[in-house]
């Protein structure tokens, strides 16, 4: 079976270095100290998994003399130092033997404080050296720009975390991205501003450092799927370098042979055994915590929010191919979730079987006017999921009534629709006219007393495996897009887990679409029926 894991750093197989680079690198660190180092002087501790990392990037070579690797995914959980090892690499491009004159060497995060947790540790390696000392010059006043100069050849380190469109300009030779999973919309552009300035510079080098996120969209996702299909042998490309300690899929979190291969700094005593044993114990009876110790402590990169309602392992299992054919004899129910603007639009169909499970298969609406400023704002690939046919383009400003309730009429017309949900929030207009149509419109308010019971029917339905679905990409980010809210009586609550950019529309209208199903007793048409009416919930 194919895995992720770097097995090499540990079978002590052959590290091509023909030119030594790879060599004094691992040099250049021994050399170095750390006023935290428990070794004779205070020499910085490089472990052995450590030195077979440094000489993988470092020491294959190109026939012309020229670095093979430009670019590593180092993906490994919470206290293994990778932190300490990036701030040495720094240096070594800083100060040691892979400077180039006038090089810029940047450590970039999602915040000043996160970039400057890298730089701290590179100051200070310095200052526990006064061979270091002498040959730079640190500047980190409080509430000042942080950098490190060299005065052997003017290369300089600096930390950042700002617009990417103010890094314009810059022609980084090594980059070190930090914990690029807590990134926020604009990181993408700070992204590309660091790389299109990188390949002004030949030899440059990017090592991304990071604990495993969430989501299935965004830069970091899409990083990190590039990383697993070059593990993976999918994708040839020799520059890449994954270094990817994850759990294989299926594994048992709570088995502490996995807690030691994932964390292979815990052998030397990195981190606290007892301490995670006791996280884990909490975590068996809270989903929650269950999840953020599986991303934190064992490097599992989830699709979901770090408060999630849903079993994604349950969800995807439910996946199958749904004919809408098939099921125009099936009473459908609908949910629908308008948004002017803002979110998006979503209708959600629902069909209940014999067998109580529910099919459910959506739409979604978004207006193109600015589409290419919310790509950049959610970092979510609209334009392509509008190309793939799985968003409706709304032309203009904002997604109009109209839209939204000709796309109702169309799946009447080819649908037993028994009810369509709807809330009644900047709707009801569109609902009436609709209802003159016949349309069996349900209008289902969005309070606590209505959605609660609703939300419950649903996540009943999806972790109980009782829901089929096609797989919906969008579909399936609202999901994840969900976090759990209870009030003081209990009820549960959808809200988004990213309040500035988030969307959980689809969930909303799935929750809708599904609680009327799970309710329904008749198995009449009420659109075809004489009586059709307006009924409130």
């Amino acid at each position: 079976m194919a895995s992720t894991y770097p097995a090499w750093i540990f079978d002590g197989s052959a590290i091509p270095d023909p030119l030594s680079h790879g060599e004094r690198a691992v040099t250049f660190l021994r050399r170095l100290r750390h006023p935290a180092s428990t070794a004779p002087k205070q020499g910085f501790q490089l472990y052995d998994w450590q030195e077979r990392i440094v000489r993988r990037i470092y020491g294959p070579r190109h026939s012309d003399g020229s670095r093979i690797v430009t670019d590593a995914f180092f993906l490994i959980p919470r206290g293994n130092r990778k932190t300490s090892l990036a701030a040495a690499l720094a240096l070594l491009h800083l100060i040691g033997p892979e400077r180039v004159p006038a090089g810029q060497i940047i450590f970039a995060a999602c915040d000043r404080e996160q970039a400057g947790i890298g730089f701290k540790e590179s100051a200070e390696i310095i200052r526990a050296d006064k061979r270091l000392a002498e040959v730079v010059r640190i500047y980190d006043a409080n509430n000042a720009p942080k950098s490190i100069k060299s005065t052997l050849d003017g290369s300089i380190l600096k930390a950042i975390a700002s617009d990417g469109r103010a890094q314009h300009g810059t022609t980084p030779s090594f980059v070190l991205i930090d914990e690029i999973h807590a990134w926020r919309a604009n990181g993408r552009d700070l992204y590309e501003a660091l790389q299109s300035g990188m390949a002004k510079r030949p030899g440059g080098l990017t090592i991304t450092a990071t604990t495993a996120g969430r989501g299935r969209e965004g830069l970091a996702a899409e990083r990190y799927a590039y990383a697993r299909k070059v593990a993976l042998g999918e994708v040839d490309d020799p520059s890449f370098l994954p270094i990817l300690f994850e759990p294989e899929e299926g594994e048992d979190w709570t088995d502490e042979a996995l807690w030691h291969r994932v964390n292979p700094g815990l052998a030397h005593g990195f981190l606290d055994m007892r301490k995670l044993r006791i996280d884990a114990k909490r975590a068996l009876d809270d989903p929650a915590k269950q999840y953020e110790f599986r991303q934190f402590h064992l490097n599992e990169w989830f699709g979901n929010s770090r408060l999630p309602l849903f079993s994604f392992d349950a969800y995807d299992a439910c996946r199958a191919e749904i004919d809408e054919a098939d099921l125009e004899e099936t009473p459908c129910y609908l949910g629908i979730d308008y948004a002017q603007s803002g979110d998006l639009a979503a209708i959600v169909r629902a069909w209940r079987h014999d067998d109580d499970t529910v099919s459910i298969k959506p739409t979604f609406f978004v207006p193109t006017e600015g589409l290419e400023e919310r790509e950049r704002l959610e970092d979510v690939p609209y334009r392509r999921w509008i190309d793939a046919g799985l968003i409706k383009a709304v032309e203009g400003p904002v997604i109009t009534q109209e839209a939204v309730a000709d796309e109702v009429r169309e799946i009447c017309a080819r649908h037993m629709v028994e009810e369509a949900a709807y809330d009644p929030w900047q709707f009801r207009r569109a609902a009436t006219e609709l209802l003159e149509d016949g349309v069996p419109m349900l209008e289902m308010r969005q309070g606590p007393a209505t959605m609660g019971p609703a939300n419950g029917e649903l996540i009943r339905a999806v972790n109980g495996r009782l829901i089929r679905h096609n797989g919906h990409p969008v579909l399936r980010a609202h999901f994840a897009g969900v976090a759990a809210k209870r009030n003081d009586t209990g009820m549960i609550w959808m809200t988004k887990a990213d309040p500035k950019h988030g969307h959980i529309d689809g969930a909303v209208a799935s929750s809708m679409a599904v609680a009327r199903a799970m309710a329904a007793e008749s198995r009449r048409s009420a659109y075809s029926g004489e009586d059709a009416a307006i009924f409130t919930f």
